[in-house]
């Protein structure tokens, strides 16, 4: 990393390295007990993330009469759900070129199951009153350099070849509604993208959860799972729970099917969040309709306005430590704020002099897909999705359908799509995992620089089916 401006660092002063979701809304319901002793239950779910919540509100509304438990270990929401930026995209794959260069023939049918996933969460958004600031916003992505505008403009014309309703804004188009002398152009999708709280919506669905009788245990971590003649032993510290199925929904942590870790990796992406913005300052960027933003580079930023008229600002770098530990500690970088402070300030200078209130970070569950996978085990009666890569907030509702499909054995749709049926290509053991994750990183960083050139790496990668283009 560049060394940062000192400057810059002024507008940190008043940062505190907490969760800012968590801090914006004193109506968390009330914590749930440990597991103590033993006790039965036709589904158990592990993990209380939004997957888990899913999962959990779908099964009982699938079948009233099931019973179905939620085991955490930690408190509801309290991993990525509870701590990502609130981009809430109809994408199931990570973005349609993504998706596009592994699922073709399929694409089709996957963005039509991604709106209607999305369609499905507002239902279920109105129908249970769950106050998480939902808004259906649309995104931006926006070209910094021109290179990029070529690579919109093809997107733009392939995806609405396939019957999306995507605009290409120019230079002044783009600035006329979001002011940034960074801005070359943008890719608008009016309909692909919603912006919510995260925290709410986790609390919203977990009360919705609660009012279908679905039972949760927090502070209670699963050590292991075993099958049994009649199903599934689930066993924690103080207790175990006996269930006909169970459904993973571990995200980043290790997942208790042993043969599943070599797929996934843990990231951490950071984000800090300013002060509300004053009157002057909102006038001096625009950004009337309060659209999501993202960047078209490889290593992208993406930032929106709160409901308070905060800017929460984050991406660009992700951080893997080696062997893949995840940790406490590593939830706060000062150096990555130092370097996202930076940027912001590049990106809008005529708000040099604000403050950023709440820095945080995350692990996100990357796979060499860039998209969810699922699998089974225990002949069955275990099923797990993985490797959202940071775009789960709504796509963890459709990896929730399809856990439940595969537990019940239903044929449907989704079950029958290749991105469900195939799993993405392992992770090579350490020292090379590391080696060939920090090369990656170190590549993509060089093709930025370099008008989106890729080396030898990349275009290897792409060869054998892990390149990515965000």
């Amino acid at each position: 990393m560049a060394t940062v401006d000192p400057s810059v660092l002024k507008h940190l002063s008043h940062m505190q390295p907490d969760l800012y979701w968590l801090d914006s809304d004193p109506h968390e319901p009330e914590s749930h007990p440990m597991l103590v002793g033993d006790t039965t239950t036709d589904l158990c779910i592990v993990g209380a993330g939004f997957t888990g919540l899913w999962t959990a509100l779908l099964a009982k509304q699938r079948d009233p009469e099931r019973e179905v438990t939620i085991i955490e270990q930690k408190e509801t929401g309290a991993g990525a759900s509870g701590r990502n930026g609130g981009f809430c995209s109809s994408s199931l794959t990570h973005g349609f070129n993504n998706g596009y260069s592994r699922f073709k023939s399929e694409m089709k049918i996957i963005e039509r199951l991604g709106l209607e996933n999305m369609n499905k969460i507002e239902e279920t958004i109105k129908e249970f009153n769950i106050d998480c600031g939902y808004q259906r916003t649309g995104e931006l992505r926006v070209a910094t350099e021109t290179w990029q505008i070529e690579g919109l403009k093809e997107e733009a014309e392939l995806r609405n070849s396939f019957g999306d309703h995507v605009e290409l804004l120019n230079e002044g188009e783009i600035r006329a509604r979001v002011n940034s002398p960074m801005y070359k152009g943008a890719l608008w999708d009016p309909d692909g993208t919603a912006l919510i709280d995260p925290a709410r919506l986790v609390w919203g669905l977990e009360r919705a959860c609660i009012s279908l009788g679905v039972k949760i245990f927090e502070h209670s971590k699963v050590e292991k799972i075993e099958k049994t003649k009649t199903g599934i032993a689930v066993h924690s510290a103080y207790g175990t729970i006996y269930a006909l199925k169970v459904a993973l929904a571990t995200n980043v942590f290790p997942s208790l099917i042993r043969r599943a870790r070599k797929y996934v990796v843990p990231v951490y992406d950071f984000q800090l969040a300013t002060e509300p913005l004053t009157q002057e300052q909102r006038e001096s960027i625009g950004w009337k309709n309060c659209e999501g933003i993202s960047e078209a580079g490889n290593q992208f930023h993406y930032y929106r306005l709160t409901q308070d008229n905060e800017i929460l600002w984050g991406g660009y770098d992700a951080i893997y430590n080696f062997k893949g530990k995840v940790r406490l500690e590593y939830e706060s970088d000062t150096e990555t704020y130092a370097h996202l402070a930076a940027d912001f300030l590049q990106t809008f200078p005529q708000l040099r002099g604000i403050k950023f209130t709440h820095g945080w970070g995350g692990a996100i569950d990357t796979c060499s897909r860039f998209s969810p996978f699922w699998g089974k085990a225990m002949g069955g009666k275990v099923a797990y999705v993985l490797g959202y890569t940071g775009l789960g907030v709504a796509s963890t509702r459709f990896g929730a359908e399809v856990v439940l499909d595969l537990l019940d054995g239903v044929d449907s749709e989704r079950t029958r799509l290749k991105m469900v049926r195939k799993k993405p290509l392992p992770f090579p053991p350490e020292p090379f995992r590391f080696i060939f994750i920090r090369l990656t990183q170190w590549s993509i960083n060089r093709a930025d620089q370099n008008e989106g050139k890729r080396n030898i790496w990349l275009r290897f990668l792409d060869a054998i089916g892990l390149g990515f283009d965000s």
